[in-house]
């Protein structure tokens, strides 16, 4: 095989490993389309260069072959007899691309499998394939190619909420390797044995190390260490720093919002903080007093995360829905509403968001419905964004005395009723605590919970630090801060429930909106909410409301708690639930809190103060740089401090004068390596007023008598005048030089270069070795064939 053959190989797989680390952004085939195109254009440049084409002409054929094959894969209908890209080829693709780079900066990963995010990651790979070629192949720089590999990395190693997975470092490491080791096996293959390098080597190995050699190795070294370090510290990074990654979280500002089917409570989270608050839909019908909409519900609690079960295949929408779960009533006489609902396209969602329980709806072809939750969730990975659908749902208004004659029959699922078995047992009291008084009753207990988090349980509704959902966090907010918002309200009272044995899921969606003119209502991100949904036989999934006024002003209608079960005291609230319409009869708001709602029925994101406005990470990065640029500056005085430390001996003395060496630097004086001690003092005579001439010669004769004339090292203790010839260095220097020896002392650049000099010295020892073990393995007239 040819050099150029074998570092082009090594290029297509240093790219197509490289590629891996986009795995957790991008969906659907585009790897595999990319190696394949990658493979075409590599063979495409081989075959040319085998022909002795010039170099200049085997990357425009190689450029002009991708654009050919990225046209026919993705934009054939645009080209001209099916095969020459024309004008709006270009104009589609460059579309194309406009919409994927929107796609990327607003929404979480990984992102959905749609045509333009797959051209868009398809072309990044291609081009980026092209580029290690032509730098590794045409300019014979393969060290170069790694900050191509460098890049594909540290993006979305920054940008993906979390960090990328260690382990994905890995693979683009590996190709590195391959790419540098078919470089220099070309090379040797060139130019024959060593004949410079490192004056420790053996010159008789037959590893290359001309001047091109050692630098290429340099910078090997350089991009590798960056590869792995960048990549860790940057997701480290508070958020905002960077970016706020591809979800768009935080309380930046932005133009989209999404919520993936991976953790849609994360997201909900991030949409509710989010300082812009951009509308996600506007529907029409309904309810009077509008309608919670409901993306999914997640029904598996493992402890550390609410999640969507496992579920079968989805249904194909032809008709009518199936009926809701554990609904036993004459679904033929029950009311039904319909509306007509309009996505917003800067809502990326898999789930539509529709009422609980719909009937039928619109959206046919590439939805699918799931039997148990009756959530309508895309079949190949599309989005909601952009849709318009009308649908019917089944007005249900169960009253409190149907609830509370339910009987317990049975678990609904596999998953609903389950209690981590690590549920603290604080937690398990509590939930006893609080079905006292219910007379064993399942819905009793449920407006009990329900009442305990809205009014008597002294809860403050908060977005500010919400701790999350997890079992840890849960225990902390029901028996210690109680601070929360509707995440915490909703995952805690399902977690109660589960635990009195009544069925519970926690429901993702909207909150009704504000209602407008001709009876159209305007739902926004901030209006996104979580509510949890029990479980009652013959009555199905119903919803609560343990989310405090100041987010959810009315609880339900039907769980309106009665001293008398067959006969309410209290008659249910008709209003809306849309926050800010009034207040609840029963529950005080706070004044002046910073996360009531305002007049326009949209919850306040509270705005806090400079500190937690990005003062603090303002602060963050300022204290982050003073430390960086004190560096070299802590390095000296640590290093002096050690070597003034030293007991009298032989390490001692050659610290003390590698002390004076370092300061000399320093300062900007010319210090010498090739001098003698004893030319060296004479030199430092030259530098320092008369008063110090005895210490700098004392300081001389004392190394030198060392040095050479074996004298007792325990003997010697030469502290005194180094302290002296160093005190009279700085007072001859002007100002200015001292204030840089000081704070960027050169002394520290030099042993920088040191270090990379001895760390290019154990590449030469790696060379060796597998010089050595290659030496050993193949038969020698094999290795002197090759």
């Amino acid at each position: 095989m040819t050099g150029h053959a074998r570092i082009s190989i090594a290029a297509w797989v240093a790219t197509v490993l490289g590629s891996l680390v986009l795995t957790p952004v991008f969906s659907g085939p585009f790897l595999f389309v990319s190696a394949f195109l990658c493979a075409l254009i590599t063979g495409i440049g081989v075959g040319l260069q085998n022909l002795r084409a010039p170099r200049l002409v085997v990357p425009v054929v190689q450029l002009l072959a991708l654009v050919e094959l990225l046209s026919l894969f993705f934009l054939h209908g645009t080209m001209k007899f099916g095969l020459i890209p024309w004008k709006g080829t270009a104009i589609e693709w460059n579309a194309r691309m406009v919409d994927a780079m929107d796609s990327i900066n607003r929404f979480s990963a990984p992102l959905p499998q749609d045509s333009h995010l797959t051209m868009f990651a398809v072309t990044v790979i291609s081009v980026t394939g092209l580029l290690v070629h032509i730098i590794a192949v045409q300019l014979r720089q393969a060290a170069w190619a790694g900050l191509l590999l460098l890049i594909m990395y540290t993006v979305p190693a920054a940008t993906v909420h979390g960090g990328l997975p260690a382990l994905l470092f890995i693979p683009p490491a590996i190709g590195y390797i391959v790419l540098l080791s078919a470089e220099g096996r070309s090379r040797l293959s060139r130019w024959g044995r060593r004949i410079s390098g490192v004056s420790h080597l053996d010159a008789a190995e037959p590893v290359e190390a001309s001047a091109l050699g050692q630098a290429g190795r340099r910078i090997g070294l350089t991009v590798v260490a960056l590869a792995a370090l960048l990549p860790a510290l940057l997701p480290a990074l508070p958020e905002g720093v960077i970016g706020n990654g591809l979800a768009g979280g935080g309380t930046g500002t932005g133009i989209g919002a999404s919520i993936s089917s991976t953790d849609p409570m994360l997201d909900m989270g991030k949409n509710l903080k989010r300082g812009d608050n951009v509308v996600a839909l506007r529907y029409k019908g309904g309810p009077t007093g509008g309608s919670y909409l409901r993306l999914t519900a997640l029904d598996l609690f493992d402890g550390n995360q609410w999640r969507i079960a496992p579920r079968q295949e989805g249904r194909k929408i032809n008709g009518d829905l199936t009926p809701p779960p554990g609904y036993s009533g004459d679904l033929t006489r029950a009311k039904q509403n319909r509306m007509e609902i309009d996505v917003d396209r800067n809502f990326r969602s898999q789930f539509a968001p529709v009422p609980y329980p719909v009937h039928s709806i619109s959206l046919k072809r590439d939805w699918r419905f799931d039997a148990g939750a009756l959530d309508i969730v895309s079949s190949n990975g599309s989005v909601v964004g952009g849709k318009k659908y009308s649908l019917t749902s089944y007005d249900l208004q169960p009253t409190p005395e149907q609830l509370h004659a339910a009987i317990s029959s049975g678990e609904p699922d596999e998953y609903t009723s389950l209690v981590p078995p690590k549920t603290p047992k604080k937690i398990r009291d509590l939930a006893n605590q609080l079905a006292e008084g219910a007379g064993g009753n399942k819905f009793e207990e449920a407006v009990q919970i329900q009442n305990w988090f809205r009014s008597t349980g002294s809860f403050t509704y908060s977005t500010q630090n919400a701790p999350g959902s997890g079992m840890k966090a849960l225990e902390q907010f029901l028996t210690v801060n109680k601070t929360g918002y509707c995440e915490q309200f909703a995952t805690g009272m399902a977690l109660l429930a589960r635990i009195l044995e009544i069925p519970s899921r926690v429901g993702i969606g909207f909150l009704p909106g504000t209602s407008g003119k001709d009876g159209e209502y305007t739902v926004r991100m901030h209006d996104m909410h979580a509510w949890p949904e029990l479980y009652f036989q013959g009555v199905g999934w119903v919803r609560f409301e343990p989310t405090p006024a100041a987010r959810a002003v009315n609880t339900p209608a039907w769980t309106v708690p009665s001293q008398d079960s067959t006969n309410p005291t209290t008659q249910p609230s008709q209003a809306p639930v849309t926050p800010g319409g009034q207040d609840t009869p029963g529950v005080d708001k706070p004044q002046h809190d910073p996360n009531l709602p305002i007049d326009n029925g949209v919850a306040v994101v509270g705005s806090g103060n400079w500190f937690t406005n990005g003062g603090g990470q303002v602060m963050a990065g300022i204290l982050a740089l003073l430390l960086l640029l004190s560096i070299p500056w802590l390095a000296r005085v640590l290093q002096r401090r050690r070597r003034f430390a030293r007991p009298p001996g032989r390490a001692s003395a050659e610290g003390l004068w590698a002390e004076i060496r370092d300061t000399s630097r320093d300062l900007g004086l010319d210090w010498s390596e090739i001098a003698t001690p004893r030319q060296t003092g004479q030199w430092l005579v030259t530098k320092l007023p008369e008063s110090a001439h005895p210490a700098a010669l004392g300081l001389a004769r004392g190394i030198e008598a060392l040095r050479y004339a074996g004298t007792s090292a325990a003997a010697v203790d030469l502290r005194p005048e180094t302290a002296e010839v160093r005190k009279a260095l700085w007072v001859q220097v002007p100002r200015r030089r001292r204030v840089r020896a000081r704070f960027l002392p050169p002394s520290w650049r030099w042993y920088l270069s040191r270090g990379t000099n001895e760390a290019s010295d154990l590449l030469d020892e790696f060379d060796l070795l597998l010089a050595r073990l290659r030496s050993l393995v193949l038969p020698k007239g094999r290795h002197a064939n090759s």
